[in-house]
């Protein structure tokens, strides 16, 4: 099965002018096909987990409550993914501003939270975790300039796959703050890329769908698809990080289609195997 699940990783490098990081584990953490899995590419939205992991740990901690409430803050506001920016309440709870960043990658929520937080903290924790090329880089912004960071964030297929398995396995600093972790990804509304293949209802798959369990985070932009998760079966399960980055002059034209096609071709192997 291995062989297989490698071989669809290569029909993905395939395709002209796109760059890749994969790397596919099973339950016990042994990588079962990669591709450049070493190599970092801009991830996007993905490094938002990396916010919600610190807020699991400020949880865990008493630093932060779960009804401490977080006002607005119009200079952070930004349009985009997410639903913060159309609702009226001035002030919401932690909670819930971690919920819209899980399900729905609200970029205004992502910006008040990291008002509260702070990035050096984002920063300090990638390094406690062990990463060397994976991070937050910077707040979610409407334009960059020459003087930001060039991308929301960045990371390899490797460690993140790797940080999928551990929370899976509910090593992510302590099974609570895994247990925290995995209710929160369990809400993301975001089926589009590898999950596509599962066919589960992106709205509502907290609980197993079709005897599977789902888990991911994602991160879009122009010329980046991301999708970082693990699924479950009741006799197997794997983590996964696929990322794929092309040029965003072409992110309109044909390039889109063929990355989303190959990536749900890597889902459906993900599925297969862990059906198996």
């Amino acid at each position: 099965m291995s062989d297989i699940l490698q071989q669809v990783v290569i029909d993905a490098a395939s395709i002209p002018n796109v760059s890749w990081s994969v790397c596919l584990r099973d339950a016990q953490g042994h990588v079962l096909a990669e591709l450049d899995a070493e190599v970092p590419l801009p991830t996007a939205s993905v490094g938002k987990l990396f916010l919600m992991t610190e807020v699991a740990l400020q949880y865990e901690k008493g630093s932060i409550a779960r009804d401490d409430l977080l006002s607005r803050n119009p200079s952070v506001a930004v349009k985009n993914s997410g639903i913060l920016q159309y609702l009226t309440q001035k002030s919401l709870p932690v909670e819930d501003l971690v919920v819209l960043v899980a399900s729905v990658s609200d970029n205004y929520a992502t910006n008040i939270l990291l008002e509260r937080i702070g990035l050096p903290r984002i920063h300090q924790l990638a390094i406690e975790l062990g990463l060397k090329s994976t991070s937050l880089l910077d707040r979610v912004r409407n334009e960059r300039g020459d003087d930001h960071p060039p991308c929301l964030s960045v990371g390899s297929a490797e460690e993140l796959s790797g940080f999928m398995d551990a929370v899976r396995g509910e090593n992510l600093i302590s099974p609570e703050v895994s247990a925290t972790m995995d209710r929160w990804m369990g809400l993301n509304a975001d089926l589009s890329m590898v999950a596509s293949a599962l066919g589960i209802d992106p709205l509502a798959h907290l609980d197993s769908d079709r005897n599977l369990v789902l888990r991911n985070k994602t991160g879009t932009d122009s010329g980046v698809r991301a999708d970082v998760g693990y699924i479950t079966a009741p006799r197997s399960a794997a983590s996964y990080a696929v990322i794929a980055r092309w040029n965003e002059k072409h992110d309109e034209g044909p390039t889109r289609d063929a990355v989303l096609a190959a990536m749900r071709a890597i889902g459906n192997e993900l599925r297969n195997y862990v059906t198996a």
